[in-house]
Order: structure tokens, then C-alpha cells, then sequence
């Protein structure tokens, strides 16, 4: 599906540009925090809640830039596929004696957007994907039901980190054969006491998809929200002072 995008207008809420945007859990945080959200992704994503793109995000955003109709964008965000770098597959892959299935996508897609001349993010998983942590977020920084740490490089503005709280326990499931109980669920994977669907909507603050596939990949919308509120407080003070 594609959609047309408004340009933007004095006035209006900024247009934001969520490329590999999955099942919209970045989307809904940025739409909360202020933003009109367009997304891109190359699988078919129905319950995406917002107009989106399929298709190769670097080509699409190739394309944006080539054509100027990037300028209608005030900001971008992008979740480059992890599998290469994120801790949950390095150890598997080192295990197994894989390895070199996975492309890591984040340097040509920081590329792309430093020649976009706009402000950005780009998010990645505890791992050894190479970008700044300009920022990290935890599920506990907002009362949620995962622990999800996330790493946010900030391309063109700066923001503060929040304090990262302590955990309150261990993430529910089961360890080396024996069951541990705790306050937060296991948003990946099958089996070894993973929580249900709908744990994982309640834990997630996810409620427009019930794909758990799509869950477990999910930005919680609450780590967006904060980035994005963050980032208009930075055009607030910009404007003020000038």
C-alpha cells in the first residue's frame, strides 16, 4: 500500500518519516508525543496504524531524497534489521557456528540520512550493532511490564538520558531448566514460559496487533513518545529563542 503525504505547512504537526517500521510500535509513540507518521517497510504490514510505504526502506528513502520529497519530512526515524549484530543472536550464531546470514544495515542507512540534512534516529538492541548511544531506554523508566533496553544514536540534535532505574526482579520464564517468576515478561521468542499474546500487549502498551511475531519486535510506543517529545521540546526552545 502506498499513500501520498501532505506537505507540510506552518501550523501543522510535523511529518515524520519510520522506516523498517514493522507493526508501528515506534509509530504510535511518535503520533502520541506530536507527529504525523509515514511508514516503510518491505513485509506486509496490515496492522500498521498509519499510511506506510512497502517496499525497500533505503531504496524508498533513496528515492525520497533523489526526488526532493524527503524536504516534506521534518524528522526520521529508522530500525535497521538487528539479527547481525543484537545480543540475542551472537551468542546463538558463535554457538552454532553461524554467522554472515544476516546483512548489518546500519551503516548504509546512516548514510542515507546524513544526506538527508534531517534530524533522525536510529534504534538498535543491546549488541554490537555500531551506533552511538546517545540514548537508552528501559522498560522500567516507564512502569512497563518488559525490561526491552533499546539504544537510540541522534542524528542532528542531542537530548538528555534519563536516569536508568533499578530493576525490580528477573524476567519471568525459564532459565537452564528451572522457572523463575519476576515482574516482567519475555518479549521474544517461543516456548520456555513466554507470555501469552495478551501479556504481551499489556507489557508492550501494544494493542492494535496481536501478531506475536510482530509483538516481539515492537518498540514499546512509550520509548517513542518520550524521543519525540524530546525532540519538539528542542524545536520549542529553537523557535523561542529566536
Amino acid at each position: 500500500m502506498t499513500q501520498s503525504t501532505p506537505i507540510r505547512r506552518d501550523g501543522e504537526r510535523p511529518l515524520l518519516l519510520d522506516l523498517f517500521s514493522c507493526a508501528g510500535g515506534a509509530a504510535m509513540g511518535y503520533a502520541r508525543a506530536g507527529f504525523t507518521v509515514h511508514g516503510c517497510d518491505i513485509a506486509h504490514r496490515p496492522n500498521y496504524p498509519f499510511p506506510y510505504h512497502r517496499g525497500d526502506a533505503l531504496a524508498y528513502l533513496a528515492h525520497l531524497i533523489a526526488t526532493g520529497e524527503i524536504r516534506r519530512y521534518a524528522f526520521v526515524h529508522a530500525s535497521p534489521p538487528c539479527q547481525d549484530k543484537c545480543t540475542l543472536t551472537v551468542g546463538t550464531n558463535r554457538s552454532q557456528g553461524w554467522g554472515g546470514a544476516h546483512v548489518d544495515l546500519v551503516a548504509p542507512t546512516r548514510a542515507l540520512l546524513d544526506r538527508t540534512g534531517l534530524p533522525y534516529v536510529i534504534e538498535q538492541p543491546n549488541g554490537r550493532a555500531e551506533i552511538r548511544k546517545d540514548l537508552t531506554l528501559c522498560g522500567e523508566m516507564f512502569g512497563l511490564g518488559v525490561i526491552r533496553h533499546r539504544n537510540f544514536e541522534l542524528g542532528g540534535w542531542t537530548a538528555r538520558q534519563p536516569a536508568h532505574l533499578r530493576h525490580r526482579g528477573r524476567v519471568r520464564g525459564y532459565r537452564h531448566g528451572r522457572f523463575y517468576d519476576g515482574p516482567y515478561v519475555a518479549a521474544y521468542g517461543n516456548g520456555g514460559g513466554k507470555p501469552s499474546v495478551p501479556e504481551l500487549q499489556a507489557a508492550l502498551g501494544i494493542d492494535w496487533t496481536d501478531v506475536r511475531e510482530e509483538l516481539t519486535e515492537a518498540i514499546p510506543p512509550a520509548y517513542s513518545e518520550h524521543i519525540g517529545a524530546a525532540f519538539l521540546a528542542t524545536r520549542t526552545r529553537v523557535a523561542v529563542a529566536a
